[in-house]
């Protein structure tokens, strides 16, 4: 995959297949999906996370931490949650309407991985509600409770809480 933010011609007319509805129905288990990346901070520099979570059941289904905020951050995200889950395709991935979700690459990987794109509007955080929520428990309630000196401890954190 590219490391660039080519951008795909068709995400400025790309659905909000979510509408802000992040009801729990265990009915509906991986039939939708939200994401949204953070960062986080360590004594060695910013560690970015990418996240895929299950609306449903509010899991976290698939994750990616880099050092960058490449395209491929979020591409390692959703084909790791494909790989983890292996849900009908068509099933729903929704995020915010940042370069990486509106690239071409994702686009292409979508297509490849049977993924239906959905972005909320530019501006509104509670068209990602869900992954806002889940960024301020996992800061609230582990990372901020201490100073990270290094990346691989962050992610060791990051990935026990996920756990």
């Amino acid at each position: 995959m590219a490391a660039d933010h080519h951008p795909d011609p068709a995400a400025a007319a790309r659905a909000d297949l979510i509408g802000r509805d992040f009801t729990v129905d265990a009915a509906a288990v991986n039939t939708r999906w939200c994401g949204d990346i953070t960062y986080i901070s360590t004594g060695e520099g910013w560690r970015c996370l990418a996240t895929v979570i299950e609306i449903a059941s509010r899991r976290v289904v698939g994750f990616a931490l880099a050092e960058h905020l490449r395209t491929e951050l979020v591409a390692d995200a959703l084909t790791n949650a494909v790989a983890a889950r292996d849900p009908a395709p068509g099933v729903v991935f929704h995020a915010d309407r940042g370069c990486q979700y509106t690239s071409g690459d994702d686009a292409t990987l979508a297509v490849d991985l049977e993924v239906t794109l959905s972005t909320g509007r530019t501006g509104p955080c509670w068209d990602n509600a869900l992954a806002e929520s889940f960024f301020a428990s996992l800061k609230g309630e582990c990372l901020d409770q201490q100073l990270w000196l290094t990346r691989t401890a962050a992610r060791r954190a990051t990935v026990e809480y996920i756990g």
